[in-house]
């Protein structure tokens, strides 16, 4: 883990400031991505039939919200 870790230092060192803030970017929209999948995939699995409203009980919640 260690020489991983070194390699990745040498790798950030050698890329320009621009790009880093581009490559930050990229990598931290892939993790909220990932996040969002594993949340969703979670839901999917613990969700029964009758948890799902139609459209016009999802309406009718939004407005006591």
């Amino acid at each position: 883990m260690n020489l991983l870790r070194i390699r990745t230092h040498h790798l950030i060192d050698q890329i320009s400031d621009e790009e880093l803030v581009r490559v930050w970017k990229l990598l931290q929209a892939l993790h909220f991505d990932y996040f969002m999948l594993n949340s969703i995939k979670e839901v999917k699995s613990s969700q029964q039939p009758w948890d799902i409203l139609n459209h016009e009980e999802a309406i009718r919640q939004l407005m006591f919200m």
